[in-house]
């Protein structure tokens, strides 16, 4: 009876104790996006943030997406040709990367970099009292640190999806025009058929909701870091792996919706 009132009392611990995280991640969202629809706006901050989340990010999305779509393409078609379906390597190789792995691994690898940059960034200022100090200067932290990030990934992320998509596709084509022996012609026809706007569509909420995600885990274990550079190395390990876990949530919850 004593060990089943233990296991009860740790199950519960555990659930309260994830419950106040989620409500304190919600309130911090909130105030956050409040944030953005009230004067002053830090343009120049968010143009900033454009820059690193979106330009600098470029090499590692593209060549994850260019990898990634070629070994798909050479996959699917070792697979179809057990059951003589080769011509559908172009219709599954565009739909797949539209669909899944533009948005998943291009939010994936930008979380990588981002997320732990911005709670590195964040944690250190507020390990060495940075953050106070804007507070003692009337500089609101939320508004001018996390709000421009925030909407600087909802802006980026669609846009290095757009590009991780070509760039995938780009690279189905050439293991399957070069090394396949598809007719580079027959395979573009087939891979702008069987493209639809619903999959362009659901890419881009995707890349989205990625976005917020990963931009909002990394502002928030940044913020509330303690603990001198322990402290910090903790937040961005806990971003990187809530960005992660989050990003494969929501791409499962998007999915069912659009595609129920």
């Amino acid at each position: 009876m004593t060990s089943l009132l233990a296991f009860l009392a740790l199950v519960g611990r555990f659930a309260l104790g994830g419950l106040a995280v989620i409500g304190n991640v919600s309130r911090f969202a909130t105030s956050s996006l409040a944030h953005l629809v009230r004067p002053p706006f830090y343009f120049g901050r968010m143009l900033e943030q454009m820059l690193i989340i979106g330009y600098f990010s470029l090499p590692v999305v593209g060549l994850t997406a260019l990898f990634t779509g070629a070994a798909l393409a050479q996959q699917i078609f070792v697979g179809s040709s057990r059951f003589n379906a080769e011509s559908a390597v172009a219709a599954v190789t565009v739909i797949a990367i539209v669909r899944e792995l533009g948005p998943v691994l291009g939010g994936l690898m930008v979380a990588g970099r981002v997320s732990s940059a911005m709670a590195a960034e964040l944690g250190t200022m507020r390990v060495t009292e940075q953050i106070d100090a804007m507070v003692t200067l009337s500089t609101d932290p939320l508004k001018y640190l996390v709000a421009p990030r925030l909407l600087a990934a909802v802006i980026v992320l669609p846009l290095l999806t757009i590009v991780a998509n070509i760039i995938g596709v780009f690279g189905g084509y050439l293991i399957a025009t070069e090394r396949l022996g598809f007719n580079p012609a027959a395979y573009l026809r087939v891979t702008s058929q069987y493209l639809e706007w619903e999959d362009v569509h659901s890419s881009l909420i995707k890349a989205a909701v990625f976005g917020f995600i990963i931009a909002l885990m990394g502002c928030y274990h940044g913020y509330h870091s303690k603990g001198g550079a322990q402290g910090v190395g903790r937040a961005t390990t806990n971003a990187v792996v809530s960005a992660f876990i989050l990003i494969l949530l929501a791409n499962l919850i998007i999915t069912v919706i659009v595609f129920a």
